[in-house]
C-alpha cells in the first residue's frame, strides 16, 4: 500500500471528533486507508457495497445503529443517508472521539440532506487520486515552502513534456498505475459506468441518464475555462434547470470540481463565474480522446490538460498542508489573469501562472505583476510554473520555476 500523506491529519480527527468522514472519489483508496486504520484499533467495519448490508440499514436504521459495536467504520455511508441522523442521535448521547469513521463517495456539504445532519459533530478530511509525491513515495511542501522566506530552487532533474504528459495520462487512481493504455482506458471506461449508473441514481433517482456523457465530454472541452452555464446549456441542447442539477451531482461525486475567482471584495467572488476543473488529468485525458502524439503538437490542448493537472496537484497538497490555503483564480477587467491565487488564513497571497512552453519571459508576468501591485504587502510571491529546467527570477517576490519542482522541492 502506498503511504497517504493525510493519514496523519484523519489519525489526529479521530481523536477529537466523534464521527469523521474520509471523502472522495470512488477507487482513490478510502477503504484501503480505512483498513489500515482497523488493524490500529478494535473498530468494526461494516460496507453498503454488502447488499445485504445495505438493505439491512435502509429498512431500520435505528435498529442498525443501535445494535452495531462501537467504534465503527461504515463504508460508503452515503448510500444510505437515512442513517446521518440516526448517528447524530447516537453521538449526543455518547460524545466519544473517533466513535464513528465513515467513508462516502459523495460530498455531503453539496448534498444538504446530508451534511446538515451532522454539523458541529463530524470533522471531514479529503481523501483525492495519488499526487505525483504519493506515488513516488516522497514528501511534498511545496504549499508550505512558497508561503515562506525559503529559496525556492530547481528539481535535480527536469521532467520531459513527454514524460509529463505521460505522467498526465495516467492520472491518480492507484488502480491504474502501471498498467498499459488499453487496460486503463478499459478501467477508466468501467469507471464512469458506475458513477453515472449507480452512485448518480442512488443520490437523485435520476433514471435518464443518456445526457450525460455527452455532457461530461462538453464539459472535458472546456476543462480550465470558465464555467458558462447558458453556453453549455446551448451546446448540449439542455436547459438550464436540469444543468443546474447535474452539474453538483458531478462536483458531488468527484467527477469535476470549480475554483471560485479572487477579489479583494469577499462579497464579489462568489458572483463571478468559476473555472471548471476535473478531478483528475487521467480522467480528462480520457474523456477528450487525445493521443499523446497529438497532445505534444496541441499547444492549446496541452495547455488546458497542463493546468488542470497543476491545479489538481495543488487541490491535493492543499488537504494537508500546515498552511491552510483556498484556491481561486484571478481575472481583471482589462484582461490580466492569474491561473491560482492561493490565500492562507491570514490574507497573504501567492499567485501561480502555469505555463506548457519551455522558456518563459516578461510577458508571462503581466497577469502575476498587476495582482502583485492590487494586493502589495500582503502578496508573497508570483510564480510561473512551466516545462523549462531551471529556476529564473523575474524581479521582486517574481521567479519562473520547473514543474517538476511541485513535488520535488
Amino acid at each position: 500500500m502506498l503511504k497517504r500523506a493525510i493519514t496523519p491529519i484523519l489519525k489526529k480527527a479521530l481523536t477529537r471528533s466523534p464521527v469523521v468522514l474520509l471523502n472522495g472519489a470512488r477507487q482513490v483508496g478510502k477503504t484501503t486507508l480505512a483498513l489500515e486504520l482497523l488493524k490500529e484499533k478494535n473498530y468494526t467495519y461494516i460496507t453498503f457495497d454488502d447488499e445485504m448490508v445495505f438493505l439491512a440499514a435502509k429498512n431500520n436504521p435505528a435498529a442498525f445503529i443501535a445494535d452495531l459495536p462501537k467504534p465503527v467504520i461504515i463504508d460508503e455511508v452515503q448510500r444510505v443517508p437515512e442513517l446521518f441522523l440516526v448517528i447524530k442521535r447516537d453521538v449526543d448521547a455518547y460524545r466519544q472521539p473517533g466513535r464513528y469513521l465513515l467513508t462516502g463517495s459523495a460530498n455531503p456539504l453539496l448534498i444538504p440532506r446530508l451534511g446538515d445532519s451532522l454539523a458541529g459533530r463530524m470533522e471531514v478530511i479529503d481523501l483525492m487520486p495519488l499526487s505525483q509525491g504519493e506515488i513516488m513515495q516522497q514528501e511534498e511542501k511545496f504549499i508550505d515552502l512558497i508561503f515562506s522566506e525559503t529559496l525556492l530552487r530547481s528539481p535535480k532533474n527536469n521532467v520531459t513534456k513527454k514524460a509529463l504528459y505521460a505522467t498526465m495520462i495516467t492520472g491518480g487512481y492507484p488502480s491504474v498505475q502501471n498498467v498499459d493504455q488499453e487496460t486503463r482506458d478499459a478501467w477508466l471506461r468501467s469507471y464512469l459506468n458506475l458513477l453515472l449508473q449507480k452512485d448518480i441514481k442512488d443520490l437523485a433517482h435520476i433514471e435518464k441518464l443518456t445526457e450525460l456523457p455527452n455532457l461530461l465530454k462538453l464539459l472535458a472541452a472546456r476543462a480550465s475555462g470558465l464555467l458558462n452555464v447558458a453556453d453549455l446549456a446551448r451546446d448540449s441542447k439542455l436547459v438550464a434547470k436540469t444543468l443546474h442539477r447535474y452539474l453538483p451531482l458531478l462536483q458531488a461525486i468527484f467527477i469535476i470540481n470549480t475554483q471560485p475567482a479572487w477579489s479583494a471584495n469577499m462579497s464579489v467572488r462568489f458572483v463571478k463565474a468559476p473555472k471548471l476543473y476535473f478531478i483528475d488529468a487521467g480522467l480528462l485525458l480520457y474523456l477528450l480522446d487525445i493521443s499523446m502524439e497529438r497532445a505534444l503538437e496541441d499547444s492549446v490542448y496541452m495547455g488546458k490538460v497542463l493546468e488542470n493537472f497543476v491545479i489538481g496537484e495543488l487541490k491535493k497538497q492543499a488537504t494537508w498542508s500546515t498552511q491552510k490555503v483556498n484556491l481561486y483564480h484571478f481575472r481583471a477587467r482589462g484582461g490580466e489573469e492569474v491561473d491560482a491565487v492561493l490565500e492562507n488564513r491570514s490574507g497573504a497571497i501567492v499567485g501561480i501562472e502555469i505555463k506548457a512552453s519551455t522558456h518563459v519571459g516578461p510577458q508571462d508576468f503581466k497577469g502575476l505583476s498587476f495582482l502583485q501591485e492590487k494586493v502589495g504587502k500582503k502578496f508573497v510571491r508570483g510564480i510561473v510554473l512551466y516545462t523549462g529546467a531551471q529556476y529564473v527570477p523575474f524581479g521582486e517576490r517574481l521567479c519562473a520555476l520547473p514543474i517538476k519542482a511541485l513535488w520535488e522541492q
